[in-house]
């Protein structure tokens, strides 16, 4: 295993690759349909996995029919989620403990709003360790479009084809890759296709695999 050079920086996907929220989400989503007498599939869930809001709302629309009330879905779905914390992914500390030892820095690129984040940052003490933190608040245009990574390369003041980013959904492979990260997918809910393959520089299990890597091809943080 390899990368084609050094990274100087690593960003973090949030829910399914530093935290294991997506079985919560599912659980929060078929809760919530079931409530507003709606019907969600599994396939109709996965196709949601990593979108930004707006790419969310216009899948979710499509399933429910345009008068549905999808503010009144998205505050109830918000309700449970916020009751809850998902724990980190496997490998996540040793991941990032990793990343301390060698001095890199370390930011997240996320589609969940702020709120989500805070709640998570605070429940694992993870806020003194992000460099940076870029969520669909700060972003005009969501995952898969690139912004949310070179946005979060620009926060870190590293170029994206030196960040190596960390994804599990289809969408975010895609928003790193066209921003021009070193892309690796270590999938949740959604297993890795052949597009995925071939924008992936390599397909996972853990995080332990991402630490195993990197103590072969070490982050290069001094230049």
């Amino acid at each position: 295993m390899s990368l084609p050079r050094p990274p100087k920086a690593v960003v973090f996907d949030l829910d399914g690759t530093l935290i294991d929220s997506e079985a919560l989400v599912r659980e929060a989503y078929f809760r919530t349909s079931d409530q507003f007498g709606v019907a969600l599939s599994d396939a109709q869930f996965l196709s949601l996995i990593g979108l930004n809001r707006d790419d969310n709302d216009v899948q979710l629309r499509g399933y429910f029919g345009p008068d549905f009330p999808l503010e009144d879905f998205h505050t109830a779905n918000r309700a449970f989620l916020l009751e809850h914390v998902a724990p980190l992914k496997p490998g996540a500390h040793e991941l990032m403990d990793a990343l301390d030892a060698m001095e890199a820095p370390y930011a997240l690129a996320t589609s969940s709003g702020p709120p989500w984040v805070e709640r998570h940052f605070t429940a694992h003490r993870l806020a003194d360790r992000f460099k940076a933190v870029i969520t669909r608040a700060d972003c005009t245009n969501g995952k898969p479009h690139p912004e949310p990574y070179t946005k979060a390369s620009a926060a870190l003041v590293v170029a994206p084809a030196d960040v190596l980013a960390l994804e599990d959904s289809h969408a975010g492979v895609r928003s790193a890759h066209a921003a021009g990260c070193m892309t690796i997918m270590i999938p949740d809910l959604l297993a890795a296709n052949e597009e995925m393959h071939a924008k992936a520089l390599h397909v996972f299990e853990t995080l332990h695999d991402v630490r195993a890597l990197l103590s072969s091809a070490p982050i290069d943080a001094d230049t």
